[in-house]
């Protein structure tokens, strides 16, 4: 009887027991909670994320000419009115560096113009970069993040598309995927099978850096991975196959820009096929370790596979580039090192000449949700801000350079 009665205690223990859909659903309830209030405590609701004034000196080296010229054009009232602090430094923002950047490049002929205004030119193709791996934490995001920040300090006109539900890349760009992306406002609105597809751009918006938009991302990207399917059986592609629906979304608005990050998810689905089969160029993202190689391996497999078949149904797949780029490196790191070795080995050129090194300074930034090229040198140690900004400078300015030798210049 007494055993009975322990059975029947314990049963009705366990139907009072949260399910545990529920128990997620609260923990869930309680982390976003939390994660919102820390985001509003950083960047209040009715404030948005503004990038920092950058002083002559950075200003005249993103542009390219000395501190006197800028300084010079000032005194003559030439192009826009720098902002003066008290001790007389000089302040610009970044759409200042952009206009001034026009005023140098009209004054000029030929070849030099470029070296001002970098804008593609006539038989130039738009440069759509895919940043993927198959695991998480490889550093996708903050490459993706990073390389469009660079690109567009560089004067370029950039589009970055979060493709990843996750939208780590929009909050580290100023938009938080839960408050201010609503439905049908990603890229899935520009690629989704039914009537309530929209332009694409209608679904991108400015970010604070001048020259860089955003294609804002959140969980509604998963939609793309659930009614694909259903597509596929029942015959309803509309006028587009899925693998080249991002590529036609992108053809809307090619005019506008002159390179596309593509922040690809941790997954190989279809969302990150029709990413790549948009894409002119790729870059994958490796941390140096044997267990993260061997996912790795596993991922090129799966993609050469994928691949071949989206190639067999008409997709029309044609690389620029592809690279292999080693992140969160630690060059004192013994097995690090060898890692590193035997993909330089193994893939040649093909692995990028510079890592990105593994650094406090970004994880520093990071914290406040915000990156290495906006928080500024002067929040950090010094040594360790400018050993990073070293590095992530050598990363973005090597894939630049094979962005230029894609359109063919020197």
């Amino acid at each position: 009887m007494k055993e009975i009665n322990v059975r029947t205690a314990v049963q009705s223990h366990r139907n009072h027991l949260p399910s545990v859909d529920e128990t997620i659903g609260t923990q869930a309830d309680l982390l976003s909670s939390q994660l919102q209030a820390m985001s509003e405590a950083l960047f209040p609701p009715t404030s948005q994320k503004v990038l920092r004034r950058l002083t002559s000196g950075e200003a005249a080296k993103l542009i390219g000419v000395s501190d006197s010229t800028l300084r010079k054009m000032t005194l003559a009232g030439e192009g826009p009115q720098p902002q003066t602090t008290s001790n007389g430094r000089r302040l610009y923002t970044l759409a200042d560096i952009n206009a001034i950047r026009k005023i140098l490049a009209q004054s000029t002929r030929g070849r030099e113009s470029i070296d001002f205004v970098p804008y593609r030119r006539s038989g130039e193709h738009l440069q759509v970069l895919a940043v993927t791996n198959f695991k998480g934490g490889s550093g996708k995001t903050t490459t993706s993040a990073h390389l469009a920040q660079y690109l567009a300090l560089q004067g370029y006109r950039v589009l970055a598309v979060d493709l990843d539900p996750q939208a780590s890349l929009s909050a580290l760009l100023g938009v938080l995927p839960e408050v201010d992306v609503g439905a049908n406002q990603t890229l899935y609105a520009a690629i989704r099978y039914d009537s309530e597809r929209r332009p694409l751009k209608e679904v991108i918006r400015p970010t604070y850096f001048d020259g860089l938009d955003l294609v804002p991302g959140n969980l509604e990207l998963m939609e793309f991975e659930h009614t694909t399917p259903k597509a596929l059986t029942s015959g309803g592609n509309g006028d587009t196959l899925f693998f080249a629906r991002v590529a036609a979304a992108l053809d809307e608005v090619e005019q506008d820009y002159d390179v596309v990050v593509i922040d690809c998810p941790p997954q190989l689905g279809f969302l990150t096929l029709s990413g790549l089969c948009a894409s002119t160029s790729m870059i994958v993202t490796v941390h140096p370790q044997m267990l993260d190689i061997s996912s790795m391996s596993q991922f090129l497999l799966m993609t050469r596979d994928l691949l071949g078949v989206v190639r067999e149904a008409g997709g029309d797949l044609k690389f620029d580039f592809i690279r292999y780029l080693l992140t969160r490196f630690e060059p004192q790191d013994a097995p690090q090192t060898k890692v590193a070795a035997l993909l330089r080995n193994l893939f040649d050129d093909h692995v990028l000449t510079n890592p990105m090194v593994k650094s406090a300074a970004v994880s520093d930034a990071g914290l406040t949700k915000q990156t290495l090229y906006e928080i500024g040198r002067e929040n950090l140690t010094r040594t360790t801000y400018d050993r990073a900004m070293e590095s992530l400078d050598a990363v973005n300015g090597e894939i630049e350079s094979l962005i230029k030798q894609a359109w063919g210049r020197q």
